[in-house]
């Protein structure tokens, strides 16, 4: 199985590669997005790597917190969309 990890707070020169890069030292990296803000066309400073199960774990407990470029990273397995969101008043 494979895991979906939520990286915030990411650097804003920081494009896929770079984040692919950062995580695969704990593993094979699936799939590394840098989320980008489609009206300015920058980094919105998140994105998502998937990994398998085993690295995405390492991944987390060896990245939250750490820091990158001057910014604290803030790592953790990535959660439904339904489930992040507050209540829809």
């Amino acid at each position: 199985m494979s895991k979906s990890i939520y990286v915030g707070n990411l650097p804003f020169a920081f494009g896929n590669e770079q984040l692919g890069e950062l995580f695969a030292e704990f593993g094979e990296v699936k799939g590394a997005k840098v989320i980008i803000d489609r009206d300015s066309n920058r980094s919105k400073g998140f994105g998502f790597v998937e990994m398998d199960d085993d690295a995405a774990g390492k991944a987390i407990q060896a990245l939250n917190g750490k820091n990158v470029g001057n910014r604290q990273l803030r790592v953790n397995e990535s959660q439904p969309r339904e489930q992040r969101q507050g209540g829809r008043g």
